[in-house]
């Protein structure tokens, strides 16, 4: 498979259809009747995603160590998704990415279009995944950037404006690698694994990070469509530092879809389809998608903890047993993500469909 290098129609900048249709929205951002959100699960949130205080994992009372570990060990199975609290990055930092890249997209449409991308790596300033022609999209503008490794860091596809925007995100990219391999320390020994096991699985040092703002306009027909369509992330585990104020993301549990209550200073953390497949699905990426606003624009950042881009993926050898055989063939990052994005977001059948036959 080869990336292509342009997308196969003119791209049209959500926020400008924002600003331009009062009333409606073109036919091309209207979901099948199947992929709608209904009334029901826009406004359940009472079925939160687990909240879990990181204070606990350097507590001296072992039990109170032992319970946080525990309690993610459970969100890792039962939801692949869950809120962290006491995370150690600075709320200050938080709110100043956040507010950063608002600004970015208040600036004026020429100078973001400075920065449009291309399919061939996704960088930049976006308004679409997945490059099937006619493909129904979605209601939200994106910037995508790698941050890991050096190598890829292309500070020519970061912006200059505001002046701020790769001062910040420096700084910021450094605290999330920090906590995300923290985390991969507590999600190997609940494997059983050794601490570190993961973390090596993925490359050490030498792992992949990328960045993605989402912006989501007001829509004035949020029950046609969708901000960000089902799908569940391709790489290893992701950040998300939400909109606190409008409810937006939705996690499927069972045949259900859960409205996450976003918590202030919380990141929500979740299981990607690579760590699904390293510990041969006792943990499971799982389906979301981001519903649409009427009445509000949000802002939320995407942080992707990723295996370096050409390491073999597979089942952990420890994990695989006469009862338990390997569900999965051994695949690269890279292979899995020009996959997934010549396709776009697609529910679970990405990962789905790489289960060895049996």
């Amino acid at each position: 498979m080869i990336s292509p290098q342009d997308w196969p129609e003119p791209i049209i900048r959500v926020q400008s259809l924002s600003e331009s249709c009062k009333d409606s929205i073109p036919q091309r951002y209207i979901k099948p009747l199947s992929d709608r959100p209904s009334i029901n699960s826009i406004l359940e949130t009472i079925n939160n995603i687990p909240i879990i205080d990181l204070r606990g994992l350097y507590s001296t009372n072992p039990h109170e160590k032992a319970s946080t570990f525990k309690q993610i060990s459970e969100a890792c199975k039962e939801w692949g998704f869950f809120q962290i609290v006491n995370h150690g990055v600075s709320h200050d930092l938080m709110d100043l990415a956040k507010e950063t890249w608002r600004q970015f997209f208040h600036l004026p449409m020429e100078v973001k279009q400075l920065y449009a991308n291309s399919p061939k790596t996704y960088e930049g300033y976006g308004s679409r995944l997945g490059v099937k022609k006619g493909a129904i999209l979605d209601w939200s503008d994106y910037y995508y950037l790698h941050y890991l490794p050096l190598s890829l860091k292309d500070y020519n596809k970061w912006p200059s404006l505001p002046p701020s925007c790769r001062e910040v995100f420096d700084e910021y990219g450094i605290e999330l690698v920090k906590l995300c391999e923290r985390l991969m320390k507590v999600l190997s020994i609940n494997l059983g694994l050794e601490e570190n096991f993961l973390q090596n699985a993925f490359g050490g040092e030498d792992i992949g990070a990328c960045i993605r703002v989402n912006y989501f306009p007001k829509c004035p027909q949020p029950e046609l469509t969708l901000g960000l369509s089902s799908h569940s992330d391709p790489g290893g585990m992701t950040l998300l530092l939400p909109d606190d104020q409008i409810h937006g993301l939705q996690v499927r549990k069972g045949d259900n879809w859960i409205t996450v209550k976003p918590v202030r200073n919380a990141f929500i953390v979740n299981i990607g389809d690579q760590i699904q497949v390293l510990s041969n699905a006792i943990y499971r990426s799982v389906e979301h998608r981001v519903i649409a606003n009427s009445h509000k624009e949000r802002v939320s950042l995407a942080f992707f903890y990723n295996p370096k881009s050409d390491i073999p993926i597979e089942p952990a050898k420890e994990l695989v047993k006469p009862d338990k055989p390997a569900l999965y063939p051994a695949m690269t990052f890279d292979e899995y993500r020009l996959f997934i994005r010549m396709r776009g977001p697609c529910g679970k059948s990405q990962v789905e469909s790489l289960k060895s036959p049996r």
